[in-house]
């Protein structure tokens, strides 16, 4: 099948999410450093993963850079870069320099990385508050601290300098939970590419292969899609691997007659699909196993229901838990009046999990899912995951749930809220249990 590659997300919109963020900031200053690069042991550098929130207001995915975002009356971007080295960039490739960063970057003043120290003071002294996350230890964070200590040594006669630190997601995490169009498309092609990448991985499933043979083929397919590749470990729990929620060994040999839970997503251009599936292994779910498959693809069908603007993520949970625990009744594994049984929680031996998390440059986007206590209330352009789940590990017996031990399923779709109700962008992968057996290699 073939792919396109999402275009770029255009300059103006990360100039609207700029302007967006310094309105918000009033008097403060957001300081957002790149990811550091992280060694597996010695000098063996891992792929860098580019911080988010630079990437979310700068598009820039390189190490070595600090964006400072200024309030007040004067708004500003100044951005600090290292400069171009040709030894590094020999091993590495090429990196831009602050002055490529400042061409690339529309408004942003750009210096060399090694002036931070002499520039930043001043900069964080405007600030009545600074916008940073504690927990890197290095020279930007001391440069963070000593503003601080500064202010409250010399600030109570001249009642300026920085007296708090406050988390960036404060003002962050609200504007990345609600997508615009150039993400939205972005992680529609995401999804495309995830869809595809479980088709070979159910293709390659069988009575003996190896589960990371099913891993294999899935990730293979992302890479051939051109996607960065997995957005997260990709989870193939055969048997009672299946029962674990986030199994990522994968290195079993899938039972003959067992269910396989598949659990991946492909990461384009920074954002992320994640799916799940659960696979027959001989091509046909057996009696019990399609018992259990049958109540969690309902249990799938009403969370998507759910989803409306202005409905509560609340209500996205509480259908899935309402057809789920009815389903146990039918099993004949929870017995009692059906809103007793939820109140009290009898589920969650069985569904210990949450139905939904907002996806999108994170695999588990920010957002808060409350506010002021109350649930979030649904928006247009809201990205999530439908996730119900029923799993039967042992110790998990009651009732006739030791005839379902060693069985787990697991379904996911990912939707985003539209003005009319929901769009899922993982429809292009089925669920009905005739069309996911004729997935499963023959």
């Amino acid at each position: 099948m073939s792919f396109e590659t999402p275009p770029p997300i255009p300059a103006e919109a990360f100039e609207r999410r700029r302007g967006a963020v310094l309105e918000r900031l009033g008097g403060d200053v957001m300081v957002l450093p790149a990811s550091p690069v992280q060694h597996a042991s010695r000098d063996n550098e891992r792929p860098y993963v580019p911080d988010r929130e630079l990437y979310y207001l700068t598009g820039l995915t390189q190490p070595s850079s600090v964006a400072v975002l200024v309030g007040g009356d004067e708004k500003m971007l100044v951005m600090f870069v290292a400069e171009r080295d040709d030894e590094a960039e020999l091993w590495a490739g090429p990196r831009l320099g602050p002055a490529d960063v400042e061409a690339l970057v529309d408004g942003a003043e750009c210096h060399p990385l090694s002036e931070l120290d002499s520039r930043l003071p001043a900069l964080l002294s405007r600030a009545k508050a600074i916008h940073y996350r504690l927990g890197r230890r290095d020279a930007l964070e001391r440069l963070v601290i000593e503003a601080l200590e500064r202010a409250r040594a010399r600030g109570q006669r001249t009642g300026s300098g920085p007296r708090a630190l406050v988390d960036p997601g404060e003002i962050l995490d609200d504007l990345r939970l609600v997508k615009d169009e150039h993400e939205i498309r972005i992680l529609r092609e995401a999804c495309r590419v995830t869809v595809e990448g479980h088709r070979a991985g159910a293709g390659a499933i069988r009575g003996g292969v190896g589960e990371w043979m099913v891993e294999a083929a899935i990730e293979g397919a992302f890479r051939a899609a051109k996607a960065g590749g997995p957005g997260f470990d990709t989870i193939v729990g055969s048997g009672a691997n299946s029962c674990v929620l986030h199994y990522v060994d994968n290195g079993a040999t899938v039972p003959e007659q067992a269910l396989v839970l598949v659990d991946a997503g492909a990461e384009v251009a920074l954002y992320n699909g994640d799916v799940t599936r659960t696979y027959p292994a001989t091509g046909r779910f057996d009696a019990r196993q399609l018992e259990v498959y049958a109540i969690v693809e309902e249990a799938l069908r009403s969370g998507v229901q759910a989803v409306r603007p202005g409905s509560a993520i609340d209500a996205v949970h509480e259908a899935v838990i309402r057809t789920l625990t009815h389903g146990l009744e039918d099993l004949g594994i929870l017995e009692g009046d059906l809103d007793g049984l939820i109140e009290q929680s009898a589920y969650k031996p069985f569904y210990p999990h949450q139905t939904s998390h907002w996806l999108g440059l994170d695999v588990h986007d920010p957002g808060d899912y409350a506010r002021n206590g109350e649930p979030r209330r649904l928006e247009p352009g809201m990205v999530f995951t439908v996730e119900p789940g029923l799993y039967f590990r042992p110790g998990t017996e009651r009732g006739r749930a030791d005839d379902f031990v060693g069985i787990g399923v697991r379904l996911e779709d990912d939707v985003v809220v539209t003005e009319a109700g929901c769009e899922v962008l993982t429809a292009g992968l089925p669920t009905s249990p005739g069309e996911v057996e004729a997935l499963v290699a023959p």
